[in-house]
């Protein structure tokens, strides 16, 4: 991104190489990769995440409808497909149509972005700001450097970023604090600051952590901090952080709260997690590693710029992989999942992921929810359910033409996208987009790739896909925020799925 603020510019530097790394990888992990850069980046030029992270969970899904490896939907509905006895879907075929929508979507979030997204940077600290704002406790050392030590004498009246706002003493609690406060040891001290500036906090002589039992069970040298957002499938959500035994459940204390953009001051045992919620916490060095691929947590970020040897390697092993998979599933030599296997073989033959970590990296819940949503959607087939649906369908819009019919099938589907995961509303649709295309003279091959790009674009909810409420916290966003972007984001997949279906097929 440089040194520009222009969104212009963001629209090419940032958005466009997501969306064309989204179509041959995880769109998921690239938001996980590129959100706590793109937060420092935004922090540095004085500029609000919030302007930028929504439009990177939606470049990341429109670059996921160009090739079938994009999302989980395309490959399920490739699936379908075939199994139909229809000719198999290329690699590429989707991208006559999803080249195109992401052409003109990456426009429509450039315009508009600017426009249409909020800038919460205000005094109560929101993540819309320069950086995050964490409220943490330290506490006084016993004998140490800050005992018996004037507030001002021991430098915590001109920490850079970072504001003490509130002293805890057995019996009473001292806020605001005095300059000439003299602090004792085990004073409980209250810090207002960036998240950057929270950590260095940790390196301070005079101060521990009030977590510092959770450092020493974690061993000399082997503590980290980090960044999470929680998820919708993690156990923890809706109760509160004593009552879900998070440190024994994840080995990691909670050292702070942020929420929708403003920072959690209440007790943190008695703070109720909600879904989208960013946790500061203490863990091991080995925590990302553990749960960067699980449901429990959209994000995991480690505090911090650590990049090293084994990281480098990795890439370097990673990035031919890739190539060779796309080459062989491209060329027809292999198969799209003769080609997957081969790959996922060669990255764990050559030692980049354990057999564990390739095993942790399977999202279960997803599988599953794929799998059942295949078999309902031959109970719809097989019932006649489908064929019911898809002629009322065809009754109500036939006045319009087979494109009305398609309007009325694509409208359904972004409706049933934002009510269930993409892939679950692309399978529960194909029985019936196929029976409607056929009572309506479409091709119903078209008609299936249709689907499966419209299910992959869910922009009206923080809800609708994984990456936006990925971004939900760490963005500062609410709800409502996803629609002021997401809607005229939607009304565009809408028009070039129906008016370039019939053109490209």
């Amino acid at each position: 991104l440089g040194g520009g603020r222009s969104f212009l510019q963001a629209g090419v530097w940032l958005l466009a190489p997501t969306a064309v790394a989204s179509a041959f990888l995880s769109n998921t992990s690239i938001v996980a990769i590129l959100a706590p850069a793109v937060s420092e980046w935004s922090d540095r030029q004085g500029t609000p995440p919030s302007r930028y992270l929504m439009p990177l969970s939606f470049a990341a899904g429109l670059g996921g409808t160009m090739t079938v490896l994009g999302t989980s939907t395309t490959v399920a509905v490739a699936g379908l497909v075939e199994s139909a006895g229809m000719d198999p879907i290329g690699l590429f075929e989707v991208g006559k149509l999803g080249l195109p929508l992401t052409v003109v979507g990456l426009v429509v979030i450039v315009a508009l972005a600017p426009l249409l997204l909020p800038d919460r940077s205000g005094p109560r600290g929101s993540l819309g700001a320069a950086s995050r704002e964490y409220t943490v406790e330290m506490v006084v050392e016993r004998n140490g450097r800050l005992d018996g030590v004037e507030v001002e004498a021991g430098g915590l009246r001109s920490l850079d970023g970072v504001f003490l706002v509130q002293l805890e003493r057995p019996g009473y609690t001292i806020g605001p604090v005095s300059p000439r406060t003299v602090l004792r040891g085990d004073d409980r001290l209250r810090f207002v600051g960036r998240v950057d500036d929270v950590v260095d906090l940790h390196g301070m002589l005079g101060l521990r952590s009030s977590e510092e039992g959770q450092l020493a069970r974690l061993g000399p040298g082997t503590g980290a901090i980090y960044e999470v957002v929680l998820g919708q499938q993690s156990p923890v959500v809706g109760q509160t952080l004593r009552d879900s035994e998070f440190r024994g459940r994840y080995q990691a204390a909670v050292v702070a709260v942020h929420r929708a953009g403003y920072r959690v001051d209440a007790k943190l045992g008695d703070v109720r997690m909600r879904v989208g919620d960013t946790l500061l916490l203490i863990s091991d060095a080995d925590f990302e590693m553990q749960w960067a691929e699980q449901p429990d947590f959209l994000l995991v970020s480690s505090v911090g710029e650590i990049t090293s040897r084994g990281v480098q390697r990795r890439a370097l092993v990673v990035a031919p992989i890739v190539v060779a998979m796309v080459a062989l599933a491209a060329t027809g030599v292999l198969t799209l999942v003769e080609s997957a296997l081969l790959a996922a073989l060669a990255v764990v033959g050559l030692r980049v992921l354990s057999p564990i970590q390739a095993r942790n990296a399977i999202d279960l819940d997803v599988v599953v929810t794929i799998a059942a949503a295949f078999g309902l959607a031959a109970a719809i087939r097989e019932s006649g359910l489908a064929d019911q649906f898809a002629m009322g369908i065809v009754d109500a819009f036939e006045g319009l033409g087979p494109r009305g019919v398609l309007l009325a099938l694509v409208i359904a589907t972004i409706v049933l996208t934002e009510l269930v995961t993409n892939s679950a509303a692309a399978v529960l649709m194909f029985p019936v987009a196929v029976a409607a295309a056929e009572a309506a003279g479409l091709d119903a091959r078209s008609t299936a790739i249709a689907i499966a790009i419209t299910a992959s674009a869910s922009f009206l909810t923080p809800i609708g896909y994984q990456t936006n409420i990925m971004v939900y916290g760490p963005g500062g966003y609410r709800f409502p925020d996803y629609a002021r972007l997401g809607a005229p984001l939607s009304l565009t997949v809408i028009a070039v799925v129906v008016l370039g279906t019939p053109v490209f097929w």
